[in-house]
């Protein structure tokens, strides 16, 4: 844990980050800073249901993304054929299609088997109920004067 003076508190990360910012501009020595989060809390949001075709799209993007990353690297084109003769790109979209495929199959297979199933996409994220700046004992002076010069 840092140990210092409380120079600032807010209710709010981003105002700590603005405070911070403002000491920083005044030529405050960055690393003696610290924002202290306490009363932490777990916040999950829910993004959306899930459901099988949910689940193959995202695998049919990843499919594709990674069937073109393989298509790029081992489809060689046709030597001497014009570049724009679109027989020269059969072997990349034939990966791309197969890659889709595959990562359909896999993402369906995969939540089929798992034993947690949940019918939501969530996000989480850990959330303070207060965030205090802390700096060193013998800088809080310098801190608090940086804190009260006004910026125009």
């Amino acid at each position: 844990m840092p140990q210092g003076e409380v120079v600032a508190e807010f209710a709010q990360y981003l105002e700590a980050t603005q405070f911070v910012e403002k000491l920083i501009r005044q030529n405050f020595p960055a690393g003696a800073i610290a924002i202290v989060g306490s009363d932490l809390r777990t916040v999950e949001r829910i993004r959306g249901k899930l459901s099988y075709a949910r689940l193959a799209l995202g695998g049919a993007i990843t499919g594709s993304w990674l069937g073109l990353i393989y298509g790029i690297l081992f489809a060689g084109t046709a030597s001497g054929a014009d570049v724009m003769d679109p027989a020269q790109y059969t072997g990349l979209m034939q990966a791309i299609v197969v890659g889709a495929g595959i990562g359909m199959l896999f993402n369906v297979i995969r939540f089929s088997m798992s034993k947690n199933k949940r019918g939501f996409v969530s996000q989480s994220s850990v959330v303070a109920s207060k965030y205090q700046v802390q700096v060193p004992a013998g800088l809080s002076a310098q801190a608090k004067e940086a804190a009260a010069v006004n910026e125009a």
